[in-house]
């Protein structure tokens, strides 16, 4: 298939499949047509590689560690030890995102509270640690 269509079956805008091509994260065959730039066909192979790469990315693997991998797989292929090295790496900074974003979602809530309560009392905010920091101050009582 041609850039068009494998843009259009992976999700990917041409741009981004060009950029993946030049860092050979993908490597299409060339074609005959196209005189001085020959097309690029793509496989289904390559858009199962795409796919692996936005999976990678969602995960938060640096466009770099994902080609240094591709090309181990095309050249010896990965032992079980060795995915499932990647794996546990991968779920270490996953769950440093969680706790990240764990420590967000609780500024956020204390920070809404205080709003919700007037404002009493020091703002909430990060320390340096990036822990939120709040005074404890008592929910408001809806009066009847």
């Amino acid at each position: 298939m041609l850039i068009g269509e494998f843009a259009k079956r992976t999700g990917l805008s041409q741009d981004t499949v060009r950029f993946y091509v030049r860092k050979k994260l993908l490597a299409p065959k060339t074609g005959v047509r196209g005189g001085r730039n020959p097309y690029q066909i793509f496989s289904e192979r390559d858009v199962s590689t795409a796919v692996m790469i936005r999976f990678a990315q969602s995960l938060g693997m640096p466009l770099k560690e994902i080609a240094e991998i591709a090309l181990e797989l095309a050249s010896n292929g990965l032992s079980a030890e060795r995915e499932m090295e990647i794996i546990d790496v991968q779920i270490v900074r996953l769950e440093q995102k969680a706790a990240d974003l764990a420590k967000l979602l609780g500024y956020l809530r204390a920070k809404r509270d205080w709003m919700a309560r007037a404002k009493p009392g020091d703002e909430p905010r990060f320390s340096e640690d990036g822990l939120c920091l709040t005074t404890m101050v008592p929910p408001m009582t809806p009066s009847t």
